[in-house]
């Protein structure tokens, strides 16, 4: 194979071992699933799936959304149930 170039990348744990059991499950290690997506890009001369472009509504909300005035006026809450009792009403569960 000749000389090894090695590649160092960061990524979340979680995602890590997902991916790890998916290589597994059709037998290739990460670093054999990272040399196949690099040999694909190659091939391709692009990245070998699609990367799609967020629109222009898309892009206007975003940058809605970051802004510091805009996010003032954001409301919080720090549970799903604290959230749906405030769009919703607090007896929303008996509801649902």
């Amino acid at each position: 194979m000749g000389k090894t170039g090695l590649i160092t990348a960061r990524v979340e744990p979680k995602l890590k071992a997902s991916a790890g059991r998916v290589f597994e499950k059709v037998g290739v290690s990460t670093s054999g699933a990272i040399r196949l997506f690099l040999q694909q890009v190659v091939r391709q001369k692009r990245l070998p799936f699609a990367v799609l472009e967020p629109n222009a509504e898309t892009v206007r909300a975003l940058r809605e959304m970051r802004s510091p005035a805009k996010r003032a006026k954001m409301k919080t809450a720090s549970s799903t149930d604290e959230m749906y009792a405030d769009i919703l009403g607090r007896n929303w569960k008996k509801s649902v």
